[in-house]
């Protein structure tokens, strides 16, 4: 059974920041024939009222900027929009709020939560609907659909007269709400069969069943502005979405560029700086060696005695040390063994200095597991480590073994300090061997034939000036 209104067709504002609230509302008031606006926000609303004026306004309370009572007191501060009737659409409840929105200007409040029966009377309040007397002259005329076989019409029998029996009037009121009811059910189930069939025609082709039933279910009414808004926000979002991709992505490959830039000058200016160093510290070794030459001849020139001391001065040995040994121990010992008779037998007087030096290594391990040097075919820029951490971690003690200790006081015995022994750790100061360039293509095989090179211990003598 379907239900139509006897009455002009009545235009209604809802104003709700909520989506859902403001369609389930519309939804309601469009099944009792009313045409729906909506508007997300009071400001909206009252811009709305400029140009259009709606028989009634369902406003909600909480809204971001304006609020729904902020906005009774403007639209009924304005002459020209103070007669529309406005009904507050919130979950506020109570006493004190009800008094307050009449008190601004609204007629009362519809709950959140509403039932179809509460639509219905406020509609009834708000003139939207014709009035009824008592309940006794309905304002929906019942109208079947299908009659029965023979297409009769089943009249909806109301009471013609007030009548002062209470059980009447019940019976009346109760029928009322049986109508009201069943309208909002046949309308939910009309809704419902257009959007199941709207469904179905763009899903593809329907069995035989179901296309039979196609002429049986009314066309499905939804205005084509919608369709239309709803597609040019999908291509707006698509389109805004596009564009930020496009952005981040190009972003991203030009942060890519300028980062492996960096890292290549980098790169460039280490191996600058190395060669550089290596430069200076190879111009220093020979300006030295030069300036140990030039006083060895003049010193030789003044005495015999000279000469012969001279002859022991400077740089007398050089040994390399095996990464993971102690600087002063195993072939060491023995040099300056060998070095200590030599400068006996010369009478010599003076010191002999012995200095370690620490190569760079290619490594590869950990700090808990230790280093060790890499295979000689790995990349060097795959190395965990370039340095000489067993040499960094030893202090001035651990640099020698006991022999060696016990080689260097027995001499200053036995000369009764006419020699004596100076040691000194210069760590990576000074390079022998210049190491490679840092490329692609270089190993760490190659890379650590230059740091086995670099550490090393030498052994120098500086005699004591003449008297």
């Amino acid at each position: 059974m379907r239900y139509t209104v006897a009455m002009a067709r009545k235009r209604a504002l809802v104003v709700d920041d909520s989506k859902s609230a403001r369609v389930i509302l519309s939804r309601m008031l469009e099944k009792y024939d009313i045409e729906v606006d909506m508007a997300e926000s009071a400001e909206q609303a009252i811009e709305y009222l400029k140009h259009d004026r709606p028989d009634a306004i369902f406003m909600d309370h909480l809204m971001p900027g304006m609020d729904g009572l902020q906005a009774v007191q403007a639209i009924k501060g304005n002459p020209q929009t103070a007669m529309i009737p406005i009904m507050m659409y919130t979950s506020q409840e109570g006493e004190l709020y009800v008094g307050q929105a009449r008190a601004l200007g609204a007629l009362g409040v519809l709950p959140k939560q509403v039932r179809p029966v509460d639509v219905s009377k406020v509609l009834y309040e708000l003139h939207l609907l014709p009035d009824r007397r008592d309940m006794n002259e309905p304002a929906l005329a019942p109208v079947e659909l299908q009659a029965d076989a023979a297409g009769e019409r089943q009249p909806m029998i109301v009471p013609s007269a007030p009548s002062p029996d209470w059980g009447r009037r019940v019976e009346a009121a109760i029928k009322q709400q049986s109508v009201d009811l069943r309208r909002f059910i046949v309308a939910s189930l009309d809704s419902l069969a257009g959007r199941m069939l709207a469904d179905l025609r763009h899903t593809g082709p329907m069995p035989a069943a179901a296309a039979e039933l196609l002429p049986q279910l009314p066309p499905k009414r939804r205005p084509m502005w919608a369709w239309a808004a709803a597609l040019a926000a999908a291509c707006v979002i698509a389109v805004i979405c596009a564009m930020q991709w496009a952005t981040t992505r190009e972003d991203l490959t030009k942060s890519r560029a300028e980062l492996a830039a960096l890292r290549s000058a980098n790169a460039d200016l280490r191996q600058a700086r190395e060669q550089l160093a290596a430069t200076v510290k190879d111009l220093t070794a020979a300006f030295a060696a030069s300036a140990a030459n030039t006083a060895g001849a003049t010193t030789a020139g003044a005495s015999a005695a000279g000469a012969s001391a001279a002859g022991v001065a400077g740089l007398l040995r050089s040994e390399p040390v095996p990464f993971g040994e102690i600087p002063f121990d195993h072939s060491r010992l023995d040099v300056l063994r060998d070095v200590l008779v030599k400068l006996e037998a010369q009478a010599f007087h003076g010191m002999v200095k012995i200095t370690s030096f620490a190569g760079l290594f290619c490594l590869t391990g950990n700090a808990t597991d230790g280093f060790a040097p890499a295979s000689g075919s790995l990349p060097a820029n795959k190395c965990d480590l370039v340095g000489n951490p067993f040499e960094e971690s030893l202090s001035g003690q651990q640099r020698q073994s006991l022999a060696f200790a016990n080689l260097v006081a027995g001499v200053r015995q036995r000369t009764s300090g006419a020699i004596t022994v100076a040691f000194e750790n210069a760590g990576t100061s000074r390079v022998t061997n210049p190491y490679p360039p840092r490329n692609e293509s270089l190993t760490a095989g190659e890379w650590n034939r230059a740091a086995a090179a670099n550490n090393r211990v030498e052994f120098a003598a500086e005699p004591s000036p003449s008297p």
